[in-house]
């Protein structure tokens, strides 16, 4: 990854050198203070360097609250404190590294301000620069959320100015659903024993998002299920996710290592979420399916659950889903068309009701000429 304006706004403080064989490599500076982090710019182990150095700067590494180089009650202290909640230690390790992605940017931009001052109209002009992305804007505003909360629980504020915003309207419905036509197009494209097959087999077959599917291999296979926790969930140990072994699944699986994760690297080490993600984005490029992604796997794995009649309860006990309002959308549109044809077929099998609405023109017609 390249050290561009988004990198610069989330990492203001990383500054690349050179060693002395020449190779690039990036480091926490701010005077006379001073970290390594790396030479992966932008990877998951170069954040949490940077965040640990930040931290450890600040005075708030390990030791909580008001250290003495945070301004009390400024947004940074906040932030240092919420760190240290029990809301957000308990959070999934990649979960944390995400949240902190896009609250970061925002302590770079507002770390010294007083947390008492901010009004709702202050954060409506923040989440105004975001309006040419609204989903990055509600993301923050998620955050936001979070975090002015715990401003209320330490009695910092008494209302929170980020829950009286109106959450951007996002056109469209997310992340596009893979269509059945698109399925085939791609294992057209990858052969069995691929790689990419058999990425995209195992996030079919499970629903599992990038950030579980990396980390599934042999140990997940217990008694002809397959079962993981999701990192996503809230809590150290996640949802338990546990669903039958699908035979086209057990079949792509079955020839594997049994010492490595099943999307392991060819060092057989685990693969990153993002590694994937990237690896997804090319595959799908070169087999001319733009508008697909992972995400839009999970999605199809809940729409081929809703179309075979799956409840939205049943679905949610697959792809762990923590509320039904996603799911029922998934559900309602598999099944429009064949509820549609459903209604037709009721319509048509009473001809008799179908001849007075045809003829109640005409008897207002001839009661009219009366």
């Amino acid at each position: 990854m390249s050290a561009g304006r988004k990198g610069a706004a989330r990492w203001p403080l990383a500054r690349s050198y050179k060693d002395r064989h020449g190779k690039r490599r990036w480091r926490f500076r701010s005077g006379s203070f001073s970290r390594e982090l790396g030479t992966d710019y932008g990877s998951e182990d170069f954040a949490r360097r940077y965040e640990d150095a930040a931290l450890e700067m600040a005075g708030e590494k390990k030791a909580g609250a008001g250290a003495s180089r945070t301004v009390p009650g400024s947004v940074n202290d906040l932030i240092a404190r919420w760190y240290q909640s029990p809301d957000y230690r308990n959070l999934a390790p990649l979960t944390q590294y995400g949240y902190r992605g896009v609250i970061e940017p925002f302590r770079s931009e507002h770390g010294d301000k007083p947390v008492k001052l901010l009004a709702r109209r202050h954060v409506a002009a923040i989440l105004a620069k975001k309006a040419d992305t609204p989903a990055a804007a509600n993301n923050l505003r998620k955050r936001l959320n979070q975090v002015l909360d715990y401003a209320v629980s330490l009695d910092w504020i008494t209302v929170n100015p980020a829950r009286l915003t109106k959450p951007y309207k996002v056109d469209g419905d997310g992340f596009h659903t893979w269509t059945e036509d698109e399925i085939a197009r791609f294992f057209a494209a990858y052969e069995p024993g691929t790689l990419a097959h058999r990425a995209v087999t195992l996030m079919l077959y499970t629903g599992a998002a990038r950030v579980d599917a990396v980390a599934i291999g042999p140990m997940n296979i217990k008694g002809g299920r397959l079962e993981y926790r999701r990192q996503k969930m809230q809590g150290r140990d996640g949802m338990l996710i546990s669903v039958p072994l699908h035979p086209d699944l057990a079949a792509v699986l079955s020839d594997l290592p049994k010492d490595r994760p099943y999307l392991a690297t060819a060092y057989g080490k685990s693969r990153s979420p993002n590694g994937l993600g990237n690896l997804m984005r090319e595959w799908c490029n070169a087999a001319e399916l733009p508008d697909c992604s992972s995400h839009g796997l999970r999605k199809a794995c809940a729409r081929r659950l809703a179309e075979a009649g799956a409840t939205a309860h049943e679905i949610m006990s697959v792809t762990g889903h923590k509320t039904l309002a996603e799911v029922q959308r998934y559900t309602e549109a598999a099944l429009r068309e064949g509820l549609a044809d459903s209604a037709f077929e009721k319509l048509l099998a009473r001809p008799n009701r179908e001849k007075t609405a045809v003829n109640l023109a005409g008897r207002f017609t001839e009661k009219t000429a009366k």
